[in-house]
């Protein structure tokens, strides 16, 4: 639900991908533990995350963020994998979604989510910049930031070519280094790249997270 009441958790986000993956995981913290949350839309295309009161929650003025107020009155925290890192900490208790402290799953876990947000937030973020905000076409940059993106896709590829998740045992297990890489590549075509049928582990990857209810659930936050 939205709303700006000053308890449990209470997340500030937008229509992004990173604005995605909090909302994704709090839904499925609510699924599997019926932890609730609250959210506020954060209107980016007016600036709202530049306001002085944003700016004390996040002073990078960027959204997500999100107000923990079941710890110490209200804890902040900023930055999307970080708040993912904080929930599993905090509130995944059975480990459902992450995996033990100091494990070497949880070690590829880090490894993947360092690898999103470190090379196919930025990377396909200019992607969409210059595909489609630019006031201006530039050839140079479109070309390289949609070739990155993919080359990025490649690396995911390799990884996904014969397992299901991106972190775990076996076939992986789904986790959140899946929902922190996700809601970027969902998003492919608005980088200006149609099809993931280059990549087809990589395809039936997203094909297999978007049928989850709780994603669909998180993907529609907030409500336009």
């Amino acid at each position: 639900m939205s709303t700006t009441e000053n308890k449990g958790l209470l997340l500030y986000t937008w229509r992004t991908p990173n604005g995605k993956k909090a909302s994704i995981f709090l839904e499925e913290l609510k699924a599997a533990y019926n932890l609730e949350y609250n959210y506020k839309a954060i209107d980016i295309g007016k600036n709202v995350q530049k306001e002085p009161w944003f700016i004390n929650i996040n002073p990078n003025g960027r959204i997500p963020a999100l107000t923990d107020y079941n710890n110490n009155g209200g804890f902040n925290v900023f930055e999307s994998a970080a708040i993912l890192l904080y929930l599993a900490q905090k509130y995944d208790t059975d480990r459902k979604f992450s995996f033990a402290p100091g494990s070497n799953e949880e070690s590829e876990a880090l490894q993947w989510i360092f690898f999103t947000h470190g090379g196919i937030g930025p990377m396909q973020g200019q992607a969409h910049h210059f595909v489609r905000y630019a006031p201006e076409k530039i050839p140079y940059a479109i070309k390289r930031y949609v070739d990155e993106t993919k080359r990025l896709y490649s690396v995911l590829e390799i990884r996904l070519q014969d397992r299901e998740y991106l972190a775990g045992p076996g076939k992986g297990t789904y986790s959140i280094a899946d929902i922190n890489c996700y809601p970027w590549v969902s998003r492919h075509a608005f980088a200006g790249i149609e099809t993931l049928d280059e990549w087809p582990g990589v395809k039936a990857w997203i094909e297999r997270i978007s049928a989850r209810e709780q994603v669909q659930a998180g993907v529609a936050i907030p409500a336009s």
